[in-house]
């Protein structure tokens, strides 16, 4: 393998693994890898991403076999912002404004750099759409602050569990229990009326949004591993969520 091949894979399975972590659909990843490589001369380009992983493989010169690598992807979590950064390098190769060289520099920047928002920002937004669902499901005024602080809670304590437990759903558990919690005890306390509204609100920024999407549409562009999968994911952590409010239920009431 040419030093050129070698740099043209790294730069490809790097874009490919910033997006497969941070959201993107495998139909996305797919398209991007493989109109990278035919832009930068290769032949015979093929690649195959599921959710835990990218298989890519092209030809640098006409009858000297294919080079392939792949690389595993095991964290994945939501930061659609630095899917559209490798979407715009990608279009930036693909049309020759970038060598290859800067492609990988620009592409290393991405993956090292700090996801967009902080975490008190995350955590501020995930407590205004709790309570604005829990509006929306028929709570009432009174409810929103209750169910702002316990979106609030859930959010928070979603994040410090995935930082501390590697186990896979545990921490949406963990958040959904954190959340039904707050909301039973506030309401207990006096502030708020809707019980059944305030736990609505607290969970909603649980709710595996993206990868139910992400499935759908992997499904629908004919991607049958990759669409099932998500779907599986998905549904494991809405259970995951079902489970830690059913137990902070038999608890506390």
């Amino acid at each position: 393998m040419s030093e050129r091949a070698d740099e043209m894979m790294d730069i490809c399975l790097l874009a490919g693994e910033i997006m497969l972590s941070y959201g993107a659909e495998t139909y996305r990843v797919e398209e991007t890898l493989e109109r990278m490589s035919v832009a930068a001369g290769f032949a015979n380009v093929h690649c195959f991403a599921t959710t835990t992983g990218i298989f890519l493989s092209f030809e640098e010169k006409k009858g000297n076999g294919d080079l392939m690598q792949m690389v595993r992807i095991d964290n994945r979590m939501q930061d659609l912002n630095k899917v559209m950064e490798v979407n715009q390098v990608s279009r930036e190769f693909t049309s020759g404004d970038l060598t290859i060289p800067e492609a990988h520099e620009r592409l290393k920047e991405i993956y090292h750099a700090p996801v967009l928002y902080p975490l008190w920002v995350i955590h501020l937004f995930a407590g205004v759409a709790g309570s604005g669902f829990s509006y929306l499901f028929g709570g009432g005024l009174f409810d929103l602050l209750p169910a702002y602080i316990a979106a609030v809670a859930s959010s928070v304590a979603l994040v410090e569990f995935e930082r501390y437990l590697k186990v896979r759903f545990a921490s949406e558990f963990m958040g959904a229990f954190t959340g039904g919690t707050v909301a039973i005890l506030l309401v207990m306390f006096g502030l708020g009326n809707n019980l059944d509204q305030i736990i609505i609100g607290s969970l909603m920024p649980l709710v595996p949004g993206v990868p139910l999407t992400n499935s759908v549409r992997d499904l629908l562009s004919g991607d049958l591993l990759a669409g099932m999968s998500r779907g599986v994911e998905a549904l494991l952590t809405s259970l995951s969520i079902a489970g830690g409010v059913a137990l902070t239920i038999s608890i506390f009431l």
